[in-house]
């Protein structure tokens, strides 16, 4: 094919071809321009002086900086190419500063027509001048193509798929990442989303990778839903999930980004993740159609890229599990407790010199709330604290450990609640207590925060508030069909009134003896309060276990083998455990059985909170000792 046959086919002369071909065609009308390229391309006609500067090789560069982030959009752009008779030369620099300086003048070299660049670094737009003393239309894209570099919509992705979380109920969402060129416009769309919708932004929520940081924010419930940048990404955290015993998106809702490409959609056995799909091929056609319109003096450009985002699915996309599942309520005491160490507990005449002392919340309300929440399961906590500044501490680290606040009130008239706790070498402890808002809690602010009893399958009641709100507690429980377990501390009697409200008590032994005073075996005593209306009783005996007693059953459990290093929560981390794991669906012989082994776990560490056992710590030692502990899927 010659210019004559080109210019026969076009209805043009000779030298109408030569001046197209030659960029010389200022004279030349659009149509008929339009008209001699259209069949210049379709029989891929080179002028004899193609070697020379100026004339086309109907040919575009690509320079990547790595062809695997740029996904399929270089197949977008090679259909396109072709389809306008175009090739395509593709360069990748791997992110390195002297490889891309090669590839420029390689692309330099052949003379393309136009070139599509991705720069490896912010640093490599010095390197323009070589493109442009050889007036190459270059059309660049990625995060560090300068002001006029052209990117995939991330930034409107990642708020869309925040938004989709927002609207499901989630507050708390995690934001997996990718360091990569969509990083920026991912978190800053993430960002923008939780702006709009007046939720504060916690740098803490951004994830690089799933370690042991994510799995405490999963296991405590601080956070109910997950965006992810790839979806790759995303399966992995569908498989850590499961791994941990937790279920998508019944306990976490996940959403991703996914790239149009024929990757496996799930792991064998998994279901497929919701997302929003990327069209790459899309965004490389248009990147492609805007550059040829440069090199081909079109006067239309197209349009900017605009992609509409739907989900693909939503199976694991749902409510956050607090709006859907049923949860546990906490009515007692809240304290600030501060731990002595001590070479052994005080005795009367003597004094004793501590070693070291430290604070936590504490209180048997907050030990039990927050015990619950490392458990799994959603929780609050009605209780009192006082005006002092005490009382911003215990709504702050409630707040951390996941337990809904909302049934905590302030009394400016009183004192946050203070416990000072002796501990020997033998973890043994002596506990004092000051009462301070404990004391004020009463039967009214009982039935002012029933609402916090309503979807709650279980109530958790201690007695360290006073003896007419415990009984008002058990009553609106009831009244809302939820279980009670009480712990009768801190007590000499409990009414027969009140034991007629209790579905399980757990008393220790001292407890017990002063429930029942007199001679008597352990096993007569717990007969007897079920005699007097509870609906089950179980005696924690320390290191000897504990003994389950009701109308069925009458049972001696053996201590799990743990040494012991501190024993104060012991009760607190048995009964949070118990509730948690009847919650889930097992017996009451089965809850009494794990409990053991989240009680033992709680003496070999120091202070009650940071002592109490995760869901998965547990779980894993559960499936050592040959104890199965997972709730059924």
């Amino acid at each position: 094919m010659n210019i004559k046959d080109i210019a026969r086919i076009a209805g043009v002369s000779t030298s109408t071809v030569s001046k197209i071909v030659n960029n010389k065609d200022d004279s030349i009308s659009p149509e008929t321009r339009e008209k001699v390229l259209r069949i210049v391309k379709q029989y891929h006609y080179t002028p004899y002086a193609a070697a020379s500067k100026g004339t086309k090789k109907w040919t575009i560069g690509v320079l990547l900086r790595s062809s695997i982030s740029f996904d399929s959009t270089l197949d977008g752009i090679i259909q396109a190419n072709q389809a306008a008779g175009y090739g395509t030369l593709v360069f990748n620099s791997y992110s390195n500063a002297e490889q891309e300086l090669k590839n420029i003048a390689a692309v330099c070299q052949h003379e393309v027509d136009g070139i599509i660049w991705e720069p490896a670094s912010a640093e490599s737009l010095a390197h323009a001048s070589h493109l442009e003393a050889r007036n190459i239309p270059v059309l660049t894209i990625g995060p560090y193509g300068g002001d006029e570099s052209l990117l995939l919509p991330y930034k409107e992705a990642s708020y869309k798929l925040t938004q989709e979380l927002i609207e499901r109920g989630h507050q708390s969402i995690g934001c997996l990442i990718t360091r990569g060129r969509r990083k920026k416009d991912f978190v800053s769309g993430f960002r923008a989303c939780l702006f709009d919708h007046n939720i504060m932004f916690d740098e803490g929520m951004i994830f690089y990778d799933l370690d042991d940081t994510l799995i405490g924010k999963i296991s405590s419930r601080s956070v109910t839903g997950f965006l992810s940048s790839h979806y790759r990404m995303a399966l992995e955290l569908y498989h850590l999930v499961g791994s941990l015993h937790y279920r998508i998106p019944e306990d976490v809702s996940l959403v991703s980004l996914k790239n149009d490409t024929n990757e496996a959609l799930a792991y064998p056995g998994n279901t497929e993740v919701s997302t929003y799909t990327i069209r790459n091929a899309d965004f490389g056609s248009y990147l492609c159609g805007k550059l040829l319109n440069t090199i081909e003096k079109q006067n239309e450009s197209p349009r900017s890229f605009v992609q509409r985002f739907h989900l693909d699915n939503t199976r694991t996309l749902d409510a956050p599990s607090q709006l859907r599942m049923k949860k546990i309520t906490v009515i007692g005491s809240i304290n600030i407790d501060t731990y002595l160490s001590v070479p052994k507990l005080p005795k009367e005449g003597t004094t004793v010199s501590a070693r070291m002392s430290s604070k936590y919340p504490g209180g048997k309300g907050v030990n039990q709330a927050v015990g619950v929440a490392k458990l799994g399961h959603r929780v609050s906590l009605i209780g009192n604290v006082g005006g002092d500044a005490g009382s911003d501490y215990i709504y702050k680290e409630m707040t951390r450990w996941g337990v809904d606040t909302a049934g905590i009130r302030r009394y400016t008239q009183a004192e946050t609640g203070e416990a000072y706790v002796f501990v020997d070498p033998n973890g043994d402890s002596m506990i004092s207590v000051l009462s301070g808002a404990n004391a004020l809690l009463s039967p009214e602010d009982i039935r002012e925060r029933e609402q916090l009893f309503e979807n709650a399958s279980y109530c958790l009641v201690q007695s360290e508030v006073p003896m007419e709100t415990v009984a008002a507690s058990c009553q609106a429980a009831h009244r809302h069909e939820s279980m009670t377990i009480v712990k009768p501390s801190s007590c000499d009697y409990l009414p027969d009134e009140v034991i007629a409200e209790i579905d399980i008590l757990v008393p220790n032994e001292n407890e017990l003896n002063i429930l029942c005073p007199g001679k008597g075996a352990m096993e007569d005593k717990a007969e007897l309060l079920l005699a007097r209306g509870a609906g089950a009783v179980i005696v924690t005996l320390g290191d000897r276990g504990c003994y389950l007693c009701t109308p069925d059953i009458r049972r001696h459990y053996p201590a799990a083998n743990f040494k012991p290093v501190d024993k104060t929560g012991a009760s607190d981390a048995f009964i949070s455990a118990l509730a948690s794991y009847l919650l889930y669906g097992h017996s009451l012989e089965e809850a009494t059985a794990i409990a053991i082994y989240a009680a033992g776990f709680i003496v070999t560490g120091e202070r009650v909170i940071p002592a109490l056992v995760d869901k998965y710590t547990l779980e894993n030692r559960l499936r050592q000792m040959g104890v199965y502990a997972s709730p059924d899927p």
